[in-house]
């Protein structure tokens, strides 16, 4: 199991969206959803994505995504602008929550053998981490963590970096997924052998 958590500062919280750049920057969460669970012709079944949206008029909101659940889904701007309009009015689609919650309630409920990891610059190269079986990874938006809510995290976290270049959140998330792919690739392969 694999989880991402993005921070939106200015994410809406509501379904009255005309475009997802428009609604506090939706398409950044947008983007992170596809990095997170879409692969090519298939979804990743073992991945749970969260937003927290901190955007007008009712903040905060919790969307999670389960890959195991999801449905009715494609990758377009389009299909998650109606999506997102949908499930934020308070109507449903399959393997997408909304409630009503704050990041660190979600962050003092997670189960003890979860790894929790903050995307910094500053932080551990991740070529120096153990992400053990539960990894769960704290990215912000196109703004950043707010420090209060970075420091929050590291209470139950470390600091990790791709390097000291900035990317995009959506960009970080496929390079994660991609070293864990390779990690569990090789864990098989070395279980092989055996």
């Amino acid at each position: 199991m694999r989880e991402f958590i993005l921070y939106s500062r200015k994410g809406r919280t509501d379904g009255k969206i005309k475009s997802l750049r428009e609604a506090g920057r939706l398409d950044v969460v947008q983007e992170c959803i596809i990095a997170s669970l879409f692969l090519s012709h298939d979804i990743r079944r073992d991945t749970i994505f969260h937003a927290f949206l901190y955007g007008p008029p009712m903040p905060p909101l919790h969307l999670k995504v389960h890959g195991g659940f999801l449905r009715d889904v494609r990758t377009d701007q389009q299909t998650w602008g109606e999506i997102f309009r949908r499930v934020l009015s308070g109507k449903s689609h399959p393997g997408i929550i909304v409630e009503k919650r704050s990041f660190e309630s979600l962050l003092r409920e997670l189960p003890k053998e979860a790894k929790i990891f903050v995307l910094e610059e500053g932080g551990t190269d991740v070529f120096e981490v153990d992400f053990g079986e539960h990894p769960i990874f704290v990215l912000g938006d196109h703004i950043g963590l707010p420090r209060k809510v970075e420091g929050f995290a590291l209470r139950y976290g470390e600091k990790i970096s791709l390097g000291k270049k900035p990317y995009l959140a959506a960009s970080c998330i496929t390079v994660l997924n991609y070293l864990l792919d390779r990690l569990e690739r090789n864990k098989c392969e070395g279980e092989r052998r055996v």
